[in-house]
């Protein structure tokens, strides 16, 4: 391969990994910048959705195997994000330490309940065959450089749900209701807006996208018990470098960290990678502590 097809490759290679990162950390920059909380589950609702597409690609339902893993992978882990902020995470709002700690237990409970259900060993998803393919670009001047078609469906899919979030949240009115209580939840209580159900909802649309997330990775990797805890650290770091609350500094971090990671490996190990990687997100932090695009946010200022 020569360096352009090296340079190339790293380049999808982090694009590829830059959108699975950006609809793992959806979720938590949405509930952290409207509702100022940690989900440390968060990760074992990626788990849960790529356990989810497995279970759906087992039913006899033909071609339409896929669409159905993504259906229930979203919905599921949806349903059961909405579980947990009615039963765990609205009983503490304004403790944070409290709901921390809480959301990690709940993690390691679906982790054990993981274990006990599917065992310690992953599953796996085989790709439909019309995925199983990749784009050779010899045609272009860069032989040995091939681009798979299920990491090409993959950004597309986190293409698609930035887009349409970012939708909901300029152009309808839900989206003024969302950005009415993130800038300043008494005044939007005071107005008439139910803040509790506006946490709800976006709750509810973050652990859909977490689990989204697991079955689109089911396709290119095995499904763990601890899966989610290998996406969750870079999730926090996305989230952090691109600014709480905010799409497009979440999508610009979680690219600018696909990258960055891509191309560490290139030249390191993976763990030395990860350890770079640490170290150039804190020189980051020291520059810019409100991330990327900084979200003006009373509950943020208050926290």
């Amino acid at each position: 391969m020569t360096e352009l097809g090296l340079v190339a490759s790293q380049l999808f290679n982090g694009i590829s990994l830059g959108s699975i990162l950006l609809l793992a950390a959806l979720g938590l920059a949405l509930s952290f910048g409207l509702m100022n909380v940690i989900n440390m589950a968060h990760g074992e609702l990626l788990m849960m959705g790529g356990y989810l597409a497995y279970l759906a690609y087992r039913m006899p339902v033909g071609p339409w195997r896929l669409p159905l893993a993504l259906l229930l992978a979203a919905a599921g882990a949806a349903l059961f994000g909405a579980l947990l902020e009615l039963t765990v995470v609205r009983r503490l709002y304004g403790r944070p330490l409290d709901t921390l700690l809480a959301t990690w237990g709940v993690s390691l409970l679906m982790q054990q309940g993981a274990r006990s259900l599917f065992g310690p060993v992953g599953v796996e998803v085989t790709a439909p065959d019309w995925l199983a393919g990749a784009i050779p670009l010899r045609s272009i001047g860069l032989p040995g450089v091939e681009l798979p078609l299920v990491r090409l469906f993959i950004i597309a899919v986190a293409g698609v749900v930035l887009a349409g979030l970012a939708l909901v949240l300029t152009r309808s009115r839900w989206g003024r209701l969302v950005r009415a209580v993130q800038e300043d939840r008494d005044m939007a209580e005071a107005l008439g807006i139910n803040s509790r159900r506006v946490d709800l909802v976006i709750f509810m649309i973050g652990t859909g996208v977490a689990g989204l997330a697991g079955a689109a990775l089911a396709l290119i990797a095995p499904v763990t018990p601890t899966v989610g805890q290998s996406y969750i650290v870079y999730a926090f770091l996305v989230v952090i470098v691109g600014g709480l609350g905010s799409l497009t500094g979440t999508a610009a971090a979680a690219l600018a960290v696909g990258l960055l990671s891509a191309w560490l490996q290139v030249f390191t190990s993976v763990s030395l990678a990860d350890v770079l990687l640490l170290v150039v997100v804190m020189a980051f932090i020291q520059v810019r502590p409100r991330g990327i695009v900084t979200r003006l946010s009373r509950a943020l200022e208050e926290a």
